[in-house]
């Protein structure tokens, strides 16, 4: 059996190692247009940030090893086949025209199955200037390693990041560790749009602030201009000048599909390559996978497309094990994403708040801030954690979290929920490993999804900071009572004309002081106190009154 696959990076590596293992007869042959494969992609901002001293080591196994043509040839019989271009696939005949970019040899490789893997290719702006000395894109190896070396020679002091995506928020984030300064052009009004909802996504915009990133929202960058020496000097934007040393662009990707359109295979809703659940394509021989192939979002049943090496090296492995005759089934995506970047974690999976409500779904979020391990324990963190429910079924639609503490554990548990359709109560009940320093005695997962289940059953009436903030721009009057110790609140006052303070521990004394004709929004430090005090106040005979969701831990002033 004669297999050939185009492309040499994530997936393409994967299954070529899968299906040796299982068809140690097998022929395979990889043909990868660059000189690399088998490259950490993901590791590009660790490296730009000196967390990977060692270009070398993106290519290289645990052990060390280089993962070039002569690994691959040598230790697993895989011929690969660098500096190649599939030019084109004669279906009929099963033959691929490839050509040598070094020599412009060109010669015809067969195959019984074919597998496409090429990628994505990065989104290139519609912005004069990108073509100056000093304007890179990050999306393979050598931009990389050329905007790391054109840093060191220029001696640069600040570089612009075009783009508020994830890579330009870890690139934004590598680049700042090495002492420069950074500013974020980013054409939407959020950060992450794709990833975070707007309360989740300013969390982490105040962080950036906090790391003195010059964050730009609602920036059109107009042009990149050069200075006398011909290279970037400055960037124009709607919103004014600025003056800078070098540009990154992370204006997204979009799947590389020019071969498999140019071979008549279908082409999905999202641009990507259309691909069944057993990743074959419209072609009952051709494959396709990783950032180039289709994918279904497993909650929505739709059609997505969100390039990750996770998902790449997870199709990979399908494809193998469907040409060695194993049937077996990529079942989808829910969109689980995760990034470290100023001093946070960060993470999405399912959906979010208004995804769910455009699919039809009865949405109840909640807010959530806790602690990821006991406050006692040295090393603990703080995590941030909304989560998204159907308010008819009980069921968690989605979660993201941002903050210090260990966040993407909890991320994973709840993304393992939502895809084995359990309701909020069977979260509640999960075995979770319970030590010090790993978790509080309740797991902030159990903790948020309590409050969520507490929120849905009317136990107590929670509010966002942006429905506070919306209450307020509607001419809602509101009290904002601030249950903190005075200690707390001398290290960070809340900044509202309305704050009524009447620490926890004189409540029950004090609780004839409040009014009971505004809106009372009880604020404490994560949001715990201030929702016991609210039952309390229900049972006085308070109406209108609400905790604040994640407490002033969530509350930008």
């Amino acid at each position: 059996m004669k297999v050939v696959i185009i492309g040499g990076m994530a997936a393409g590596p994967k299954t070529a190692a899968r299906l040796r293992r299982l068809r140690p007869d097998a022929e395979i042959t990889i043909v990868e247009q660059g000189e690399l494969i088998s490259f950490g992609s993901c590791g590009i901002p660790f490296y730009l940030g000196n967390l990977v001293p060692q270009f070398e080591s993106l290519y290289a196994t645990s052990y060390g090893v280089a993962r070039n043509a002569e690994f691959f040839g040598s230790r697993k019989e895989i011929k690969v086949l660098t500096g190649t271009k599939a030019l084109k696939v004669d279906r009929s005949r099963k033959r691929i025209t490839v050509i040598k970019l070094d020599n412009n040899e060109q010669f015809e490789l067969e195959y019984d199955y074919l597998v496409i893997t090429t990628g994505a290719e990065a989104v290139s702006p519609s912005i004069t200037g990108l073509n100056l000395p000093g304007v890179f894109t990050l999306h393979d190896p050598g931009g990389a390693r050329s905007l790391y070396n054109y840093l060191r020679e220029r001696k640069a002091r600040h570089v612009t990041v075009i783009g508020a995506g994830v890579i330009g928020m870890e690139v934004a984030d590598a680049l700042r560790g090495r002492r420069l300064n950074i500013t974020v052009c980013e054409a939407q009004h959020q950060i992450l749009p794709k990833l975070l909802d707007i309360d989740i996504a300013r969390l982490v915009a105040a962080q950036m602030k906090k790391r003195k990133i010059d964050l730009q929202l609602d920036c059109r960058v107009k042009s990149v201009n050069a200075g006398e020496d011909g290279k970037v000097s400055q960037v124009i934007t709607a919103n004014g000048e600025i003056y800078t040393d070098a540009v990154v662009i992370a204006a997204g990707v979009r799947p590389r599909i020019g071969l498999a359109q140019n071979t008549g295979l279908e082409i999905g809703t999202t641009g990507a390559i259309k691909v069944d659940s057993h990743l074959r394509t419209s072609d009952p021989f051709i494959f396709a996978a990783g950032d180039c192939a289709s994918q279904i979002n497993s909650i929505s049943g739709r059609e997505v497309y969100i390039p990750l090496a996770s998902t790449a090296n997870k199709q990979g492995r399908v494809v193998a094990n469907n040409i060695a005759g194993l049937n077996t089934e990529f079942n989808g995506v829910m969109g689980t994403t995760v990034l470290q970047a100023f001093d946070f974690n960060i993470g999405r999976t399912g959906l979010g708040e208004q995804e769910a409500k455009s699919l039809g779904y009865n949405v109840i979020s909640g807010i959530t801030a806790g602690h990821d391990a006991p406050h006692y324990y040295p090393l603990h963190g703080s995590v941030i954690m909304k989560l998204i429910a159907d308010r008819d079924y009980g069921r968690l639609l989605g979660a993201q979290v941002c903050g210090a503490g260990d966040g993407i554990k909890r991320l994973d548990v709840l993304g393992t929920a939502i895809k084995f359709n359990i309701s909020l109560q069977d979260i509640s009940n999960l075995d979770l490993g319970y030590a010090p320093p790993y978790a509080e005695a309740i797991d902030l997962a159990i903790h948020a999804v309590n409050m969520l289940d507490n929120k849905r059953s009317g136990v107590a009436r929670g509010l966002s900071p942006l429905a506070v903030e919306d209450l307020k721009n509607t001419g809602v009057e509101v009290c904002f009572l601030d249950i903190r110790e005075p200690d707390e609140i001398r290290a960070v006052p809340l900044q509202e004309k309305t704050a009524l303070l009447i620490p926890g521990g004189e409540l029950r004394d004090r609780y004839r002081e409040i009014p009971k004709d505004k809106l009372v929004v009880v604020v404490c430090g994560l949001g715990i106190r201030s929702y016991e005090a609210v039952c309390f106040l229900q049972n006085m005979g308070f109406k209108k009154v609400a905790y604040l969701e994640g407490g002033i831990s969530t509350w930008l002033q």
